[in-house]
């Protein structure tokens, strides 16, 4: 029991390490590319952050736990608008550009009810998630091609060496899969022990540990005053969990028995994406107050998610 809370911790330090620097050396070489901050957001920091989501799902979907595998998908999404964005707000406002609230917010809501009714059926297959995977890659070409691309230069905060970025994004992706590998092995092991479902774990323990690494980009983008990277990273990262971890997972090996006690959950996450575009429709911001109202929703999806089981 020991050695597996070790492993979680472990796996954690990983993981968080691991997705900060990925983002760091990411982020320097998109500067260099001259890519506009919200694409930044929207793909390589979104991207970046989730790669734990990816490992951890891969890693259950090859152990069997598909429990672990989709709620870890489905909580870190409920986290990263609950958890993340709330918090990111309470520490400033955030604003939104129009093309998030035209293109961004339908296209997150249209993947995420066809990804419920998807996993309803009872089974994810290779095939549909090789076309969620490929929809992914066509999506991100797209939001380079309608998002400006013009960075202003910042002289104080000059991007790293490309070479020195390369290093540090190879050696996070060491520390991502070793990280994922172990948490997955620890959580599995208590779930099993104490006689929690794969369910449970897989959307608290897993879902939220996955997920600090886009709290932490979030509220540092939000505090410096860059909030279209906060939304964008949170946007990116639900959408990058549903086509990108849900459908490489299921093209490795399809995902079975989707729809078993997870309907409650589904629900929250659709439900909480249109509050959501709800918050950012009305004034282009999402504001202190509803920062709150999203993190109080979150502790009360957690607290019935463990006291009912």
């Amino acid at each position: 029991m020991w050695l597996d809370i070790l492993y979680i911790l472990g796996g954690f330090v990983l993981l968080i390490k691991g997705g900060d620097f990925l983002v760091e050396g990411a982020v320097s070489i998109a500067k260099r590319a001259h890519i506009s901050p919200m694409v930044i957001g929207l793909t390589i920091v979104g991207f970046g952050t989730s790669s734990p989501e990816l490992l951890v799902s891969i890693q259950a979907a090859f152990n069997g736990s598909s429990g672990i595998a989709i709620g870890n998908v489905v909580g870190s999404n409920i986290a990263n608008i609950a958890l993340i964005l709330g918090t990111a707000a309470i520490f400033k406002t955030c604003s939104v550009q129009k093309l998030t609230l035209k293109v961004d917010m339908p296209f997150m809501m249209l993947i995420s009810a066809l990804f419920v009714a998807i996993a309803m059926s009872g089974t994810i297959s290779r095939v549909a998630g090789i076309i969620g995977f490929t929809l992914l890659c066509v999506f991100i070409i797209w939001e380079i091609k309608i998002y400006p691309t013009d960075i202003p230069t910042d002289e104080e905060n000059k991007p790293m060496a490309v070479w020195k970025a390369l290093i540090i994004i190879v050696l996070s992706f060491a520390a991502l899969v070793f990280g994922s590998d172990i948490l997955v092995e620890g959580a599995s092991n208590i779930a099993r022990a104490l006689g929690v479902t794969d369910r449970i774990i897989g959307l608290t323990i897993v879902a939220v540990g996955t997920s600090l690494p886009e709290l932490f980009s979030s509220v540092a983008a939000a505090r410096k005053g860059q909030t279209d990277m906060a939304i964008g990273n949170v946007v990116g990262s639900a959408n990058f969990n549903i086509l990108c971890v849900v459908g490489i997972s299921a093209a490795i090996t399809p995902i079975h028995n989707t729809n078993d006690g997870f309907l409650t959950d589904y629900v929250c996450m659709i439900g909480l994406t249109g509050l959501l575009w709800f918050f950012l429709s009305t004034k282009k911001t999402l504001e202190r107050w509803e920062g709150i109202v999203l993190l109080m929703l979150y502790v009360a999806y957690i607290s019935s998610t463990v006291m009912l089981g």
